[in-house]
């Protein structure tokens, strides 16, 4: 993990076009901008985790389908 520190207005670059900047900074809460082109996708963590094991689910799920299917031929 990269740990950079940054102040108030200050931004890092990734992958030349992500811009994360720091909007604002109160107590042990930061505010943070990010601009990004349309096709790449933004998520907090907690959001991108109960993604993932949805999609796991989904796809034990069809697995489960494709099982009965072949059992009923």
């Amino acid at each position: 993990m990269l740990a950079l520190s940054r102040k108030k207005d200050e931004a890092i670059i990734i992958n030349n076009d992500v811009e994360i900047t720091v909007i604002e900074i109160k107590g042990d809460q930061v505010k943070l901008g990010i601009s990004a082109p349309k096709s790449v996708p933004i998520y907090r963590k907690e959001v991108y985790v109960q993604i993932q094991e949805a999609n796991k689910e989904a796809a034990n799920s069809m697995a489960d389908v494709k099982a009965l299917e072949n059992l009923l031929g």
